[in-house]
């Protein structure tokens, strides 16, 4: 009964549109009760979620990713991706994965980057003749890729929700391959669409003046090489990093590009403290809700029961994948990497998964969960600022999301995408 207590009330909770975080804390409350143990045991869990010194890089790589946006960094990294791939068939479609690549090594967060790409991008793209759908599709699948590319900070979610012995050093750079990989194939698809549909080229403005972009683009573009190399050589941790960001960030906006005004400034710490608490909120009643699922022993049957239909490592990830597609539908990508990593993480590293390895293939899978509604925020946030319904932009969005799903295809079964490069740098 107490299995059904938790998924159930989750569940209906969800079905009536109740905030996510709710679902899960009333959830873990109502089974705590049923079971007889102290209600305050939610609360406990609640707070030792939230309380590891971990979780302090993501407020910080929110508030990054704010002055970045709105110091103008982003706009100087548009400008430079398109100097340099404009001129391809769907010129913009490819400016737009080009600059989602680059400002994803800097915001780490795929709604951050579908509003500050998009809301540049999809205006430009609709009123050059491209499909309101095409610019939107672009621009929700290109996003995904900062989830893929440090500093993303759902990989720290990850890290922590596997124990926190999984080095958030190896997965940031495990997550480098596989989203230049998802660069790659979503440039050839929107090339494919762009012909099919006779969208227009960008002229090449000459190679001076694409170095000369470069040149002011080059301080925000700095930012990835310290997080990176900072993080990766072991001169600070990623918590460290963070902080390093947000000082690196305001400086550059401030002094640099002094495009950081102080009505703006204040608008990007309002903008991040209300990001912040409301992952945090989320992180702290799915740590709740997963303590129950470990005190139910909710993994080991689980794992007992896939054991009984397959001892296929392929054939386990197979249906690991097409489960975590499916609640990536109705359920936020936070709260399923709390809930569900200590259910799978040791069903697969029991049939020989690398723990980073399945990372970065969570952390894909579930960004693709990111554009699928009903819940899709990415692709809500995109089709907003196109001034279309999601319903529309999900008509011809298949083409993308077969390229993500191929790309999830191989970052599963070729391993040596996620593992080598970590393995090279150690």
């Amino acid at each position: 009964m107490e299995y059904w207590i938790l998924f159930g009330v989750f569940t209906l909770l969800m079905l009536v549109g109740t905030p996510i975080a709710f679902c899960l804390g009333i959830a873990s409350f109502a089974t705590v009760v049923y079971i007889g143990r102290p209600a305050i045991v939610v609360f406990q869990q609640l707070n030792s979620g939230v309380s590891a010194f971990t979780l302090m890089a993501i407020p910080f790589f929110i508030f990054a990713g704010d002055l970045m946006m709105r110091g103008g960094i982003a706009a100087r990294i548009i400008r430079f991706a398109g100097s340099i791939v404009g001129h391809v068939r769907g010129g913009l479609g490819q400016v737009n994965i080009a600059a989602s690549t680059l400002f994803g090594g800097i915001s780490g967060s795929a709604v951050a980057e579908a509003a500050a790409v998009g809301g540049i991008m999809i205006p430009q793209m609709k009123a050059r003749g491209y499909g309101a759908d095409y610019a939107v599709n672009v621009t929700s699948m290109a996003a995904l890729i900062a989830l893929l590319l440090p500093p993303s900070h759902n990989m720290i979610i990850y890290s922590l929700s596997g124990g926190g012995r999984i080095s958030i050093a190896d997965l940031f750079t495990a997550g480098v391959i596989p989203g230049l990989l998802l660069a790659a194939a979503l440039m050839v698809t929107a090339y494919i669409v762009a012909v099919k549909r006779g969208y227009p080229t960008e002229p090449f403005p000459g190679f001076s003046k694409a170095f000369q972009y470069f040149l002011i683009s080059i301080p925000g573009l700095m930012l990835i090489g310290i997080i990176f190399g900072g993080v990766r050589s072991g001169i600070f941790t990623a918590t460290e990093s963070s902080c390093i960001a947000v000082i690196y960030a305001f400086l550059v906006t401030l002094i640099v590009y002094r495009t950081m005004s102080f009505r703006e400034f204040v608008h990007c710490v309002t903008g991040a403290v209300r990001t912040t608490a409301m992952v945090l909120f989320i992180i702290g009643a799915a740590a709740s809700f997963g303590w129950l699922m470990a005190y139910l022993k909710v993994a080991p049957i689980l794992t007992e029961a896939i054991s009984q239909l397959t001892t296929d490592p392929l054939m386990v990830l197979l249906l690991i994948n097409v489960l975590l597609l499916l609640l990536g539908t109705f359920m936020d990508m936070g709260p399923l990497i709390v809930i569900t990593t200590p259910i799978f993480l040791p069903m697969v590293t029991a049939f020989g998964v690398d723990p980073v390895h399945f990372g970065v293939i969570m952390i894909l899978n579930l960004g693709i969960g990111l554009n699928t509604p009903p819940l899709g925020p990415v692709q809500f946030v995109a089709a907003a600022v196109a001034k279309i319904t999601v319903w529309d932009a999900m008509k011809s969005v298949w083409p993308f999301y077969l390229a993500g799903l191929i790309v999830l295809g191989l970052v599963t079964y070729v391993p040596a995408l996620s593992l080598w490069l970590p393995s090279l740098f150690r």
